[in-house]
């Protein structure tokens, strides 16, 4: 494999530019009109705008980027995550244009790209399943029939959703139908596909998924699980691994149980499967991303491997170079998504230019990232600007050094989910270890950041005060007597 395009924008782009640079690979970026001036783009070996900066019009047009490849020579598409990168016929398509898709098969994706597929696959192989309806409902009276049998509360999902869409919460009988309506009303609009099932609602649910690698000779290994249970509007914001709350035997079992879920859908790459863990610590299996999560870098920085890289081997259809046996969980990562969002106003995304953006650095601190001071952030995508990681020998470890490094990132000009996320990693509920997915229904109102902003505030003005009053009176002693402090002295001291 010589040459690759990136069917992706942004940070997920670049991050996979510079692990195909080291690899002796070639990369060619697609653009949109709002992205000309990106980081990834500059940084590609070649870069192809693809149209307007709608994504319809731009990094969804699939035919038009295989028409690319083709033009260019392009060996293979590496698809990152979102837009096209879990469509099983852009997938299909790559194949038989005779370039190879960096990711799951097609048929693989059909099976996993739809929940209540997945499901019935993950089913084969006894994997606990979360009660429910066995298929699709459109009835209402069988929906009030299942809702019966399942208990209040109980979620509406949609089949093909994805990111919360499409999924309604229900505690009355009552609300039945209506939130029934609206969740296949969302579902239509966001999917194309207005399925539905119901689900019980578990309480005091966590998030865990577990990271998986398979090649093409039957080989598949698990990179341990994520904690992905602090979430806005069932988006994740911050994850960790490994979890604060499995021990090894669950591990080991959780682990077990998404390599068979890889197996009964022929798997190949890497790939992500989703669980449910109760109160109870019983865990139920919820889906599989057929593709490169977004917060693949926390299992990154605990195994020491890179994931894309790996992503490119099996697509040359190598072996994998590790067992389960080999594998090993070293420290502990956390990574918060910065995003420009206003925390204080619902998360609603915000626009704007970075007017300040500087990045923190140090040991054990890493950024993903696509942007640099004085560029626009675009209405039309996703708002996030940033992934912060960093790697601590342990999780307090991983705590503080994520605090600083927080506080190390300056961004003036767009709101940011900066302010929350250290005041989730603050939290005692967060810290002890004891939280779930309703994190912030039960912990967060947005007026306590400005009592932490203005606390912080407070403190760094009395500090600064104080700093200044010792620096404008301190003398040094010298062999001619006291003198003031040189400018250079009080330049180091503020």
């Amino acid at each position: 494999m010589q040459k690759i395009l990136i069917a992706n924008r942004g940070e997920i782009a670049l991050r996979v530019m510079r692990s195909a640079r080291e690899m002796g690979i070639k990369t060619v970026a697609i653009y949109s009109e709002a992205d000309r001036n990106a980081l990834f783009v500059r940084y590609a070996d070649e870069a192809v705008c693809v149209g307007p900066p709608p994504s319809a019009q731009s990094y969804l047009q699939g035919d038009k980027i295989i028409a690319i490849c083709k033009e260019l020579n392009v060996d293979g598409i590496h698809p990152g995550y979102g837009f096209l990168s879990e469509n099983a016929d852009f997938a299909r398509k790559v194949r038989d244009a005779g370039i190879t898709f960096i990711g799951p098969s097609p048929e693989s994706m059909d099976l996993m790209g739809d929940k209540l597929s997945a499901k019935a696959t993950a089913k084969k192989y006894k994997v606990p399943m979360i009660p429910g309806s066995d298929g699709a409902i459109s009835d209402i009276k069988e929906a009030i029939k299942v809702a019966k049998e399942v208990g209040f509360p109980l979620l509406i999902k949609a089949s093909a959703g994805g990111g919360g869409k499409g999924m309604r919460l229900v505690e009355r009988e009552e609300d039945i139908e209506q939130q029934m309506n609206m969740a296949v009303s969302e579902a239509i609009s966001a999917f194309g596909n207005g399925a539905v099932f119901i689900e019980r609602y578990a309480t005091s649910p966590r998030h865990i998924e577990i990271q998986l690698l398979a090649d093409n000779h039957g080989n598949c290994v698990y990179l341990f699980e994520r904690e992905c249970s602090i979430q806005r509007r069932h988006q994740k914001l911050i994850e960790e691994a490994p979890s604060s709350v499995l021990s090894p035997e669950l591990r080991e079992k959780m682990g077990k149980c998404a390599v068979d879920v890889a197996k009964a859908c022929n798997y190949s790459g890497a790939g992500t499967v989703e669980f449910l863990l109760d109160a109870e610590l019983n865990f139920y299996f919820l889906e599989m991303n057929t593709r490169l999560q977004v917060e693949h870098t926390v299992s990154e920085m605990i195994t020491g491997l890179d994931l894309v890289k790996e992503q490119i081997k099996v697509a040359r259809n190598e072996k994998l170079t590790m067992t389960q046996a080999d594998l090993k969980i070293n420290g502990h990562a956390i990574e918060v998504r910065v995003c420009a969002e206003d925390p204080m106003n619902n998360f609603l995304p915000d626009i704007g230019r970075l007017l300040v953006y500087k990045t923190p650095s140090g040991p054990g601190v890493r950024v993903d990232d696509s942007f640099e001071e004085g560029m626009d952030i675009p209405i039309y995508y996703d708002p996030m600007i940033s992934k912060l990681i960093v790697h601590g020998k342990d999780r307090t470890e991983a705590i503080e050094k994520m605090i600083r490094a927080i506080d190390d990132y300056k961004i003036v000009g767009v709101e940011t989910t900066l302010d929350f996320c250290k005041f989730v990693l603050r939290h005692k509920a967060f810290v002890s270890g004891k939280f779930d997915t309703g994190f912030i229904v039960n912990h967060f109102k947005p007026e306590m950041l400005n009592v932490e902003n203005d606390e912080y505030a407070e403190i760094a003005a009395i500090a600064s005060s104080a700093i200044f009053s010792a620096s404008s009176q301190k003398q040094i002693l010298t062999e001619n007597g006291p003198v003031k402090k040189s400018k250079w002295k009080t330049n180091r001291l503020n």
